[in-house]
């Protein structure tokens, strides 16, 4: 199975590890996980600047998207 993380970004649900809803303030686990993945240069932001809404952490990527998680 395949999921539509927006702005015609696909990821094959099999390295789907978890989405996690963005909303301010951020709590300081996603703040790691985001700063950890831009260290790594593993950050995809798929979402234009301040339109962020779900945090998608794949096996080998974590995606910013733009679609919501609930």
């Amino acid at each position: 199975m395949y999921i539509h993380l927006g702005n015609n970004y696909i990821i094959s649900s099999q390295n789907l590890i978890a989405i996690l809803n963005i909303e301010p303030p951020l709590s300081e686990d996603l703040i790691d996980i985001i700063d950890t993945a831009k260290l790594d240069k593993k950050l995809i932001n798929i979402s234009k600047k301040g339109k962020e809404k779900a945090l998608i952490v794949c096996d080998n990527k974590v995606y910013l998207s733009p679609i919501s998680s609930t």
